[in-house]
């Protein structure tokens, strides 16, 4: 994509996100991109995930031709998706799925416009996807699973794989639940019913789907198959925004009712606690069995864009320049962030109790550090305690040595590579 491409493109987002944008779902019905796709980079350069080396490679697009019967399809109703790369040597017989993040829809009206882009119909996906970070078939690049069967599931259904109902009306399908199960189905044929080690994996709204479907993962294999899960930017906290009001709750309340996700959630979470509530995983990952790492950055950017103090909760624009880039936050607004970190790692509190989970919780504001080259594995990639994502995550998948990293709180941080937005 060229300079001038990529900033047309800005602009006319901003025509329809009337200057809203973060990630991939409407508030208050504006249309959202996805965060990950238009930001500043750390160093304040302008970057798409369009915009990868030559050297990187790229997969093809392959539809799940028969899902349709089986009731898996997409928003408007097209084909669901998926991108493999095949695996080789050591790694022939290992598999690594990435679930694909991008936002949710919440009301009908932003459902409808979602299933008009690459969220919710495979017509508009991308026909080749390049494998960055965790994906890369390079060892420089991705030393531990660089040779594994690597898979990248495409996310169109706006509920993080987990709905299952339709609305005739609006010519809606919310078949996330199908989706998922047929996908599995079909990597099962192709070779990862074999596997001796298979990792489930997803950034955003495709960490939160890597949560409530770890379990369910692991119910494919039999006790020969090594199987661990790893969510990326999907701790989504139910956390009080700036105007005291829950943001998030009333977005997630929205996907909940719209995609009538009541009786697909958690059924350990729903014995005690509303629907609503068992989409936000700090309710959900006390009760999986499954081995499971979560990296998060303590101030996810996600989560300060949209949850903490979205425009909605901050009418006056008194967050907009903190929003923008951290360093230009007051005291105060620095206060409020060391808050939601605390509300952060009281959360993981009892899931880290756990031996078999992994945790990297860096003082970053940042969001989906797996699927970038530059976060998860290069010369200058974020580190706690001399050690980097790449490597914190294999010495945990592979049982080398317990990873249990937790930061500092900011400013201690220098190596973090922090989203600053235009």
């Amino acid at each position: 994509m060229s300079a001038t491409r990529f900033w047309v493109g800005i602009l006319l987002g901003f025509v329809i996100c009337g200057w809203v944008c973060v990630d991939g779902f409407l508030i208050n019905d504006v249309k959202i991109f996805n965060m990950t796709e238009y930001i500043m980079d750390f160093n304040g350069v302008s970057r798409s995930k369009a915009a990868v080396a030559p050297d990187v490679l790229t997969v093809d697009l392959t539809l799940i031709r028969g899902a349709d019967a089986k009731g898996a399809v997409c928003l408007d109703g097209t084909l669901p998706g998926y991108h493999l790369s095949p695996g080789f040597g050591s790694g022939a017989n290992s598999w690594l799925i990435q679930l694909e993040g991008g936002g949710w829809c919440n009301t009908v009206r932003n459902c409808v416009f979602r299933k008009t882009t690459r969220r919710g119909s495979s017509n508009l996906m991308e026909k080749k996807l390049a494998f960055e970070g965790i994906l890369s078939n390079d060892p420089q690049r991705n030393p531990d699973f660089f040779n594994w069967n690597r898979v990248k599931l495409r996310y169109c259904d706006g509920a993080s794989f987990t709905g299952d109902s339709s609305d005739p009306v609006h010519q809606l399908e919310f078949r996330g639940q199908h989706i998922w199960s047929v996908a599995m189905e079909e990597l099962m044929s192709k070779g990862m019913r074999e596997a001796s080690e298979a990792l489930l994996s997803g950034c955003s709204a495709g960490g939160l789907a890597s949560i409530l479907h770890c379990d369910e993962f692991k119910g494919l294999f039999t006790g020969r198959t090594k199987v661990k899960c790893l969510s990326d930017a999907g701790l989504f906290l139910d956390a009080t925004d700036v105007s005291g009001g829950r943001s998030l709750r009333n977005m997630f309340s929205g996907v909940v009712k719209v995609q009538a996700l009541d009786n697909n959630l958690p059924a350990t979470c729903r014995s005690h606690l509303d629907p609503v509530s068992c989409f936000f995983p700090q309710n959900v990952i006390g009760d999986i069995k499954t081995p499971m790492f979560l990296l998060n950055a303590a101030y996810d950017s996600w989560q300060v864009q949209a949850s903490l103090a979205p425009n909605s909760a901050d009418p006056q624009g008194m967050w907009a320049k903190c929003k923008a880039n951290h360093a230009e936050c007051t005291p105060e607004q620095i206060q409020f962030l060391q808050d939601f970190r605390g509300q952060m790692l009281e959360a993981i509190k009892g899931f880290s109790k756990n031996e078999q989970n992994g945790l990297f919780i860096n003082s970053c504001f940042a969001h989906c550090q797996t699927e970038r080259q530059d976060t998860w594995f290069a010369d200058d990639s974020p580190q706690v305690g001399n050690k980097g994502i790449a490597l914190a995550v294999g010495d945990w998948y592979f049982d080398r040595t317990a990873t249990k990293i937790i930061d500092c709180a900011y400013p201690c941080d220098k190596t973090c590579h922090n989203l600053m937005f235009k």
